[in-house]
C-alpha cells in the first residue's frame, strides 16, 4: 500500500506561482504512475497531469498545457507539480494519486488506487 501526502497549497495572486508536492511511503514507488487531480467548488474532479514510473513521459490537462509541469524524483518518492502563471479557475483542492499503470499516464481517476488527503489551492485577482 501507498500513502500519498500532498503539501504546498495556500493562497496565491493571479499570475503566480506555487509548488505542490507529493511525498509517498510505501513500497515500490518508482513502479507507480503519479497523476495530480482537482476538484473545484461545485465542480466535479478533474485531471490535471500524470507522469509515468520514470519520469519520461507526461501528459497535462489542456486548461494548464503550458503553465503546469509535473515532475518526479523516485530517490526521494516525491512528485512536484510547477504551477505558473496561475489564474481564478486554478482554484481548487489538488490530488496527488498512484496507478499501478506505471509505464503509462493516466487521465481517468479511475486508474489510480491511492490517493492522497488534497491541498487547497486558492488563486485571488
Amino acid at each position: 500500500q501507498l500513502l500519498l501526502v500532498e503539501s504546498g497549497g495556500g493562497l496565491v495572486q493571479a499570475g503566480g506561482s506555487l509548488k505542490l508536492s507529493c511525498l509517498a511511503s510505501g513500497p515500490m514507488f518508482n513502479t507507480y504512475a503519479i497523476g495530480w487531480f482537482r476538484r473545484a467548488p461545485g465542480k466535479e474532479r478533474e485531471f490535471v497531469a500524470s507522469i509515468n514510473y520514470t519520469g519520461g513521459s507526461a501528459d497535462y490537462a489542456d486548461s494548464v498545457q503550458g503553465r503546469f509541469r509535473i515532475e518526479r524524483n523516485n530517490f526521494a518518492s516525491t512528485v512536484w507539480l510547477l504551477m505558473d502563471s496561475l489564474k481564478l479557475e486554478d482554484t481548487a483542492v489538488y490530488y496527488c494519486a498512484a496507478g499501478t499503470a506505471g509505464w503509462l499516464t493516466p487521465k481517468s481517476s479511475h486508474e489510480y488506487i491511492y490517493w492522497g488527503q488534497g491541498t487547497q489551492v486558492t488563486v485571488s485577482s
